[in-house]
């Protein structure tokens, strides 16, 4: 019953009586995970991308909130009726927008846990499991990815589960620009480095950290790298800036960008920035999980002179939303960066120097207990069936991209090296001519709502990403989709003929 008195409830049968009830919790959950379970079970049969009107909710539901409870089944009944037509349905197995959102069984029961426990884990005291919890689970990361000993506690690093990736970079950002200004440069001295690939999440996290715009750096990238930085590239920008009396500050290499899944030269970069005293972070938020498997390591070799590293395990780790893996060598840089120590959450542990406190690897004070989905993860399926579900993504996308190489209408625009596939139709006009036949091609497929893809812009050059990885995706699915691809070439270029190898 909590702090309210039964004189105060407004009886409804079939509704929420209070505010938590272990009996009713139980009943009403059971309903919650059956429903949950059905859209599971039927999420192929919806459009993947959404097909409302933008302001369609609000015409939909009240104007205000209910003033007497409403029973779950009327919720829910609003659910399928308002709710799910709104959804772009990133389980689907049609899914193949953007970067997959690989949630499992595991993750959610991992969620439930960690949701139902509310804990407030700020630092070690406030709930010690959660804490250590995180701190073992990063170890065992470390160790699958074969990260340096650096990075694990026992090395003297160690690592933090953040939100997002956007998160990680701007704490360790923060981290590398608070050791510089402590050496007596000046803000307006730094310089910041990425690709023209590179995340958006860096310009916005030099935005946030005081850096000037002029100090950003997107180092422009070619073709003829397969839109990779390399360390030619990099070492032009700096020395023009070393020249400019600027001093050069971070790094961020990218293993599988975004808009292509191009693969930073990472050994070459990384004794540059060596030599420069440059803070090297490696983002690998889509394709890090791929590196538990022993074929694909070789992407990250270099990281064992990064600073930090990090990736997004509700990507492509079967993680659910929102869990990015972030290690540092320097725990302290972080610490005196992003800490704080108010008189209300002294206590005898952090005095001790024992204790992690997370609270000071991350930007907000309070955190959930996003060890707990992880732990199910590892767990629950084990790292031979973890590796072999990545493994399967990558096959099926060799799938589709053997599939476009065939039909000679089409052309696989740059490498493939994990489970994303850009590749364009070919229209044998000038590049404007084939970029707006493509962006009319991939706009007909996503109205028509049986598959889901998007785009990008790589070195002028309009591109549609197929990239697959879904937790439900199986081959059939991926040749299913490449039938609905043809037939919408078929209906916007019908005097093209079909010209399969």
């Amino acid at each position: 019953m909590g702090s309210l008195h039964a004189d105060d409830i407004i009886d409804t049968t079939g509704c929420l009586q209070h505010p938590l009830d272990a009996e009713e919790f139980r009943l009403h959950a059971h309903k919650l995970v059956d429903f949950i379970a059905d859209y599971y079970k039927n999420v192929a049969k919806y459009p993947v991308r959404s097909q409302v009107e933008p302001g369609y909710l609000r015409k939909l539901l009240p104007e205000t909130a209910p003033n007497k409870p409403e029973s779950i089944e009327d919720i829910l009944s609003d659910v399928r009726s308002c709710i799910i037509p709104g959804l772009t349905h990133w389980m689907s197995p049609n899914y193949y927008a953007y970067f997959p959102s690989s949630g499992s069984t595991a993750a959610f029961l991992g969620e439930m846990l960690s949701t139902g426990f509310n804990v407030v884990g700020f630092n070690w005291m406030s709930s010690p499991a959660a804490t250590e919890l995180e701190s073992v689970v990063m170890d065992w990361l470390a160790k699958l990815l074969c990260l340096p000993s650096e990075f694990l506690f026992s090395g003297g690093g160690g690592g933090v589960l953040q939100g997002t990736t956007c998160e990680a970079i701007l704490c360790t950002l923060a981290a590398a620009r608070d050791r510089a200004l402590s050496r007596g440069c000046e803000i307006s001295q730094l310089v910041v480095y990425g690709s023209d690939q590179t995340h958006c999440a860096l310009q916005k996290a030099a935005q946030i950290a005081g850096i000037p715009y002029s100090n950003f750096r997107a180092i422009k990238t070619t073709v003829a790298d397969a839109f990779a930085l390399t360390a030619n590239s990099l070492r032009l920008a700096i020395d023009s800036d070393l020249s400019a009396g600027l001093i050069p500050l971070y790094l961020c290499a990218t293993i599988g960008t975004t808009s292509s899944t191009a693969v930073d030269r990472l050994p070459e970069l990384a004794q540059l920035t060596s030599q420069h005293n440059i803070w090297l972070h490696v983002d690998a938020a889509y394709a890090g999980a791929a590196c538990i498997c022993p074929e694909f390591r070789h992407f990250i070799d270099g990281v064992e002179l990064a600073d930090s590293f990090s990736f997004n395990a509700h990507k492509w780790f079967f993680n659910n939303l929102d869990c990015c893996c972030l290690w540092v060598k320097s725990p302290t840089a972080l610490i005196k960066s992003l800490s704080t120590n108010p008189e209300y959450l002294k206590n005898k542990a952090t005095e001790s120097k024992q204790v992690v406190d997370y609270k000071d690897w991350q930007i907000a004070l309070s955190r959930r207990f996003r060890s707990l989905k992880m732990w199910m993860v590892l767990r629950g399926y084990g790292t031979a069936n973890l590796r072999q579900f990545l493994r399967g993504h990558v096959r099926v996308a060799k799938v589709f991209e053997g599939l476009v190489r065939l039909d000679r209408r089409f052309e696989v625009v740059v490498p493939r090296y994990f489970s994303t596939v850009c590749f364009r139709v070919r229209t044998g006009g000038d590049e404007a001519e084939e970029n707006e036949m493509n962006r009319r091609i991939l706009e007909s497929v996503n109205a028509e709502g049986k598959i889901y893809m998007t785009h990008a812009v790589i070195g002028g050059v309009y591109v549609m990403r197929f990239a697959a990885g879904g937790s439900l995706t199986e081959e059939r699915h991926v040749r299913e989709a490449w039938v609905v691809i043809k037939e919408h070439v078929e209906k916007l270029m019908p005097n093209v003929k079909v010209m399969d190898g």
